[in-house]
């Protein structure tokens, strides 16, 4: 599996705090990797580092073969890195149709003109933004409430038009930072199995952070798990599972399946 995403020896310091230390790691193309650890491990620091969030303070950040790790956050949007947030993000006095439709703004290719004189390929361009939302709202199920204000939603909704909105980004590489956080266990199931089809049915590369360890080791072919900042294990979940140090990290306990 050729890689797509590639740190090598990324460390970030904030302060005398070693948030992340000399991180090796690769998302290859068509991959679905989970990254996992207890609270403070790291987890969303190696997020905002690649999204260029937060700047490393050693290492490098390749995608694609190039260097990014120094580019401006949406420079690297603009490359297909397409992130969610732990804490719902939404624009909540937005519909849910509007909060999907901006995500589609950095996409447009018509020029400001054309929305200034309202000529009719501006509407042509417009109606093909809205649709393309309605798709991706469609894909997880939340269609019929896309003329709803996006914060009156039940939490669960929120989440989905939140990976909705990822989505309709047209990402090469999903970052998804505890996409079930709030969720129950139908709920999280039916969210894991969407992203396993946005990843087969449109060619996708997923890094997930999750906290619910039964979601993560049945859905992740490969795991990485950190501790303290540093990478402590990586591999397939019946071997991370089983690591001495992975079991340490969770307090004593097995890490369940």
């Amino acid at each position: 599996m050729s890689a797509l995403l590639e740190l090598h020896g990324c460390s970030v310091f904030f302060g005398g705090l070693r948030a992340v230390s000399a991180l090796d790691l690769s998302v290859g193309q068509g991959d679905l990797l989970g990254l996992i650890g207890p609270n403070g491990a790291g987890k969303t620091t190696v997020f905002n580092a690649i999204t260029g969030v937060c700047r490393l303070d050693a290492g490098r950040i390749l995608f694609r073969g190039s260097r990014i790790d120094r580019l401006p956050t949406h420079r690297i949007a603009r490359l297909g890195i397409v992130r969610t947030f732990q804490n719902i993000r939404l624009f909540p006095q937005l519909s849910v149709l509007d909060n999907v439709r901006a995500a589609r703004h950095e996409h447009a290719d018509y020029p400001l003109w054309w929305a200034l004189t309202r000529i009719p390929a501006f509407a042509q361009a417009e109606q093909e933004r809205t649709e393309e939302a309605l798709e991706a709202l469609a894909f997880f199920s939340i269609a019929h409430l896309a003329d709803k204000r996006a914060g009156a939603l039940a939490y669960a909704d929120q989440r989905r038009v939140e990976m909705a909105r990822a989505l309709a980004m047209r990402p090469v590489l999903l970052l998804l930072d505890e996409p079930t956080a709030g969720m129950n266990p139908v709920e999280s199931a039916e969210i894991m199995d969407r992203i396993r089809r946005a990843r087969e049915e449109r060619g996708l590369s997923v890094l997930l952070i999750e906290h619910d360890m039964r979601v993560v080791m049945g859905t992740c072919p490969r795991i990485a798990v950190l501790d303290h900042g540093e990478k402590i294990a990586e591999g397939p979940p019946e071997q991370v599972r089983q690591d001495p140090r992975v079991i340490e990290a969770y307090l004593g306990e097995e890490v369940p399946v």
